[in-house]
């Protein structure tokens, strides 16, 4: 048998082991199984040799095995402030117990102005919710902005001492297949639907020099809507994010995109260990695209006239 040359990339320290019915896969850096050259149609790794994960490149079966062996928990944080609580919060969790880390620890962490309203949701064995309070902004802008320092202190206080993972999520969107372990890694982002074809300058970053999210140059375009990895380089992003936040308000600047903006100046400076395709989260009005086997998660319907007011 012929085993595969890495024309694309290798990704980091390689170990070419034999699986089921004899298929050559990639032992990466997580210890974990992955087969880059499975996808020629698409980019599978990064020029810093970060796994791009797309539909068949990697055996499921075996990323949840090797969390489980690791008793992994995972948190997952989201954000459901005013009228985004009642329209797509109870929607959002009923269809992550279908389909987020199935088999897997998690605790959810809903950052709320209105604990009393969470929704009931059955969960599954080994899974809670806890409600934590906020402060509800007249701005949706300065919403979007203080998750990073209230993501910060949840870590601080509850998610490093429960959970070895977290990721971080809008509230806006619906599981509709399988999340699973293999999203897991040391820092992961998201490749933004509608930028995943892009070129550089077409990418909205923060062109203003002004602002500590400032990019004149950039790998990809990532999403605010999903990033993650252990509580210890999310607790990196958000800390880095917030501070970056605070110290343009000092100056009397905004960024772009909010903490999207900043978002992206952080994995600019501080390369993802791992980064998600556009089938983790899809906007169904981009329509077909012949890249996208599986939608993992959708951007749920829009109502910024009625939600922003």
């Amino acid at each position: 048998m012929r085993v595969p040359t890495f024309s694309m990339c290798d990704c980091g320290a390689l170990h070419l082991t034999p699986v089921y019915n004899f298929q050559w896969v990639f032992h990466c850096n997580e210890e974990v199984y992955f087969a880059p050259w499975s996808r020629w149609d698409v980019q599978t790794c990064t020029s810093w040799r970060a796994p791009i994960m797309w539909n068949e490149m990697f055996e499921k079966a075996i990323y949840d095995q090797y969390h489980v062996e690791k008793d992994t928990s995972v948190a997952l944080t989201v954000f459901a402030v005013g009228r985004y609580l009642e329209v797509y919060l109870k929607e959002f969790l009923t269809s992550a117990e279908r389909h987020f880390m199935v088999g897997l620890p998690v605790d959810y962490y809903i950052f709320t102005d209105a604990p009393h309203n969470v929704p009931t949701v059955q969960l599954a064995p080994g899974r809670t919710l806890r409600a934590i309070p906020v402060k509800r902004y007249e701005r949706w802008q300065d919403i979007s902005m203080m998750r990073m320092k209230a993501i910060t202190e949840a870590i601080d206080n509850l998610i490093s001492t429960r959970n070895q993972y977290v990721f971080c999520m809008d509230v806006d969107q619906v599981f509709v297949g399988p999340f699973g372990s293999e999203a897991l890694g040391d820092s992961v982002a998201l490749l933004h639907a509608y930028f995943y074809k892009s070129s550089v300058t077409e990418y909205t970053y923060d062109r203003n020099p002004k602002s500590v999210a400032y990019m004149n140059d950039g790998d990809y375009y990532y999403h605010a809507a999903v990033f993650g990895g252990t509580w210890q380089n999310v607790r990196n992003i958000t800390e880095s994010c917030h501070r970056g936040i605070k110290t343009d308000k000092v100056n009397d600047v905004e960024a772009l995109w909010h903490d999207e903006s900043h978002l992206n100046k952080y994995f600019w400076l501080h390369k993802p260990s791992k980064v998600l395709s556009p089938e983790y989260l899809w906007a169904s009005e981009i329509g077909f695209s012949y890249e996208i086997h599986v939608r993992r998660m959708i951007w749920a319907e829009k109502h910024y006239g009625v939600l922003r007011d």
